[in-house]
């Protein structure tokens, strides 16, 4: 019975030692994917393959398969890895530092939000005062026309709904600067200031005859409208980070207030040079 035993033993461990020399097939796939088993046949499009302890046969597209490495140690190589294929407007590494560099000290003014009265209105007027300021004060900058500004946006078909889809980092590439100057200005009616004027003329028919004398006396007023204005300024440099960001109320409220509000907060800006 020991014998038995013994010689079933030995039968077992052979079995394993077999099996353990037994290498299979690998088939790997461009997808990474790796497939254990034996490859049955290599045909002129696939080969056929089973896994390992299955009978059913795979037919498997060479298309698919990068290579093969047999029990053998043999390596058959069908397809070469894929590589990430460059960004369709990718520049080369070259012309993005170039272009980084043509950003330098560049700064445009996007078109200022302007609300009055609640309702939507045109701002190009407040960009081009903003403009001729920053223009005057603009020391190692170069400070894009509002014209052009515009025009490139028009171009890359970016208005002032389309707008909300960039970021900062967007539009300074688009308009290739450094920084951008973004702006809004609310003005809503409050009070009206009423002004009183006198005035009078005297009359005679004979001015030696005092009795005759007689006095006229005109009264007119003027009604002025007043604005409560308040201005939102901020600037973004090519990274989408915001480097100045200041509101204020304008202390005057006269239409054209935030003129001012605009030189004050602009004057307090990293890119006023006095």
């Amino acid at each position: 019975m020991k014998k038995l035993l013994t010689c079933l033993a030995m039968m077992l461990i052979s079995l394993y030692s077999f099996a353990q020399q037994v290498k299979n097939d690998v088939v790997l796939k461009l997808d990474g994917d790796e497939l254990v088993g034996k490859v049955l046949k290599i045909n002129n499009d696939d080969i056929e393959f089973s896994y390992t302890g299955e009978t059913l046969v795979y037919n498997i597209k060479k298309a698919e398969i990068m290579k093969i490495t047999f029990s053998s140690g043999r390596i058959q190589v069908f397809n070469k890895p894929q590589q990430a294929a460059p960004a369709q407007n990718a520049a080369p590494a070259s012309a993005d530092k170039s272009s980084l560099e043509d950003h330098h000290n560049k700064v445009a003014i996007l078109p200022f939000g302007f609300i009055r009265d609640g309702q939507p209105a045109d701002g190009e007027q407040i960009q081009n005062e903003c403009y001729s300021f920053m223009n005057k004060h603009s020391g190692v900058y170069t400070i894009l026309p509002p014209r052009t500004t515009n025009a490139l946006l028009i171009k890359a078909g970016i208005n002032s709904e389309t707008i909300k889809g960039y970021t900062m980092e967007d539009i300074c590439n688009v308009l290739g600067v450094e920084y951008v100057v973004d702006g809004l200005v609310t003005m809503n009616k409050t009070t009206q200031t009423t002004t009183q004027s006198n005035s009078g003329a005297v009359k005679s028919k004979d001015d030696d005859d005092r009795k005759d004398r007689k006095y006229n006396s005109y009264s007119y007023g003027t009604a002025t409208q007043n604005f409560q204005t308040k201005l939102s300024l901020a600037i973004y440099n090519d990274k989408g980070t915001a480097v100045y960001s200041q509101d204020r109320t304008a202390f005057w409220n006269t239409q054209d207030a935030y003129s001012n509000t605009l030189e004050y907060l602009l004057k307090r800006s990293p890119l006023y040079t006095k």
